[in-house]
């Protein structure tokens, strides 16, 4: 395929993702800092954060990384080859209009070796499985039934072009959340957790988009990390679900000085991904802010 011109299509996430907070930046804005060189984004998701600020930021740098070594090797698709990846999309989109579910689960159950054959999978099954759910076994194997759509989105070519100017500016890597500690040292940096959440209910025990749960132990290293880098003076945000566990570490004087309490802001959302649809609806998140 030949290149083509750049896109009007604004970039925006090409992924849907558990938790992604596109519906939400309205309610975020009023608390993102004014000033910063740096941006951090050390759990990426669908990075709905870093589409906005990068917009509203033209000379930002961004550093975005995920534990999540599929979902980075997409993002450094659509930055470096996205011409290559748009063809295999194609393919793809034109294979499932023949026969959706047995081509799917071909797809699902294919081991591939390229990077890009690998990141065009994951798009495509982004894009046809159900609820667009991000899930793995205890093999790493992504294990979501295929959804119910009459016509997928599989190749959004425009979008991906778009996407990939954006990132032509970004670093992307495959990293843990705590090497932010070797990164962010200075006001001039801002730096946007969005962990997994922790589980209000029983039912809502959905802490992991892979093989690695994210339980309170890990909650509680996030805190202290949290607390590492806004004492360093760096700007700090995150996202968790609104519950007394929460609310009761990002408020402990043991972990923050006490001219030093993290702001902590109500956030109304919608939850988007629940096997019960008459669960899904209005909830109420948490904003934690150190600035």
């Amino acid at each position: 395929m030949s290149a083509s011109a750049p896109s009007q299509v604004l970039p925006r996430p090409f992924l849907k993702w558990a938790g992604g907070k596109t519906r939400l930046i309205g309610q975020y804005q009023p608390y993102f800092p004014e000033k910063f060189t740096t941006y951090y984004e050390p759990f990426l998701g669908g990075g709905a954060v870093f589409f906005y600020l990068a917009q509203q930021h033209p000379s930002l740098q961004p550093i975005l990384t995920d534990i999540n070594p599929e979902l980075i090797n997409a993002y450094c698709c659509v930055r470096d080859k996205v011409e290559e990846l748009i063809e295999l999309l194609l393919e793809h989109q034109s294979e499932h209009s023949k026969d959706n579910k047995e081509y799917y689960y071909w797809v699902r159950s294919r081991s591939y070796k390229k990077d890009t054959e690998k990141a065009a999978r994951l798009i495509y099954l982004n894009k046809t499985c159900y609820n667009g759910l991000y899930r793995e076994n205890s093999k790493g194997e992504f294990n979501v039934p295929i959804g119910r759509y009459k016509n997928p989105n599989i190749c959004q070519a425009d979008l991906l072009r778009s996407v990939s100017s954006l990132l032509a500016r970004a670093q992307i890597k495959v990293r843990k959340f705590d090497e932010i500690l070797d990164f962010a040292t200075s006001s001039e940096d801002f730096v946007y957790f969005d962990p997994p959440y922790y589980p209000i209910s029983a039912t809502s025990n959905f802490t992991a988009y892979s093989r690695d749960n994210f339980k309170e132990s890990e909650q509680l290293k996030l805190r202290d990390v949290f607390a590492e880098v806004a004492e360093r003076g760096v700007k700090v945000m995150l996202s968790n679900s609104n519950c007394d566990f929460i609310e009761k570490i990002y408020s402990d004087n043991q972990a923050f000085s006490i001219n030093s309490l993290p702001q902590i802001i109500e956030i109304s959302a919608s939850r988007g991904i629940n096997s019960n649809s008459c669960k899904r609806g209005k909830v109420k998140e948490l904003l934690i802010r150190s600035f």
